[in-house]
């Protein structure tokens, strides 16, 4: 059996989004900025100073109270369900989305024996997990 090339990393996460500007002021609070536009594929690139990737991508379609498809319904269908970033200090995270108004949906738990966790949504709905190494 041949054995399959190596995979070094992961150069970013596409997230799809209903309304470009909101999207991308959400993600510049987060501490992303964009770095290229590419509009032949209604999508940005944005990145952190940490050189973290995600690209918007900017062709969603609104769906009622932005409910996710993927983890919101009752039928689970397959799909990347949410990024996770690592962060260094969870609490921290915490009293910053706490003091920019953004809504922890699961507040700071452990998952498993190497890391706690916090989630939180962007303005349609996508989770994001931030994850704080033990």
């Amino acid at each position: 059996m041949n054995t399959a090339p190596s995979i070094v990393g992961i150069d970013h996460f596409g997230i799809r989004v209903t309304d470009r500007a909101r999207a991308v002021g959400f993600y510049q609070q987060l501490g992303f900025r964009q770095t290229e536009w590419l509009p032949q594929f209604e999508a940005n690139e944005m990145t952190n100073p940490q050189g973290i990737r995600i690209n918007l991508i900017f062709n969603g379609s609104r769906r009622q109270e932005n409910r996710n498809v993927l983890l919101d319904e009752p039928i689970k269908y397959p799909g990347f369900t949410h990024p996770a970033f690592v962060v260094t200090d969870l609490v921290a995270l915490k009293h910053w989305c706490q003091s920019e108004g953004i809504v922890i949906t699961e507040d700071i738990h452990p998952i498993g024996r190497r890391r706690k966790a916090m989630f939180i949504r962007d303005p349609d709905g996508n989770v994001l997990e931030f994850n704080q190494l033990l």
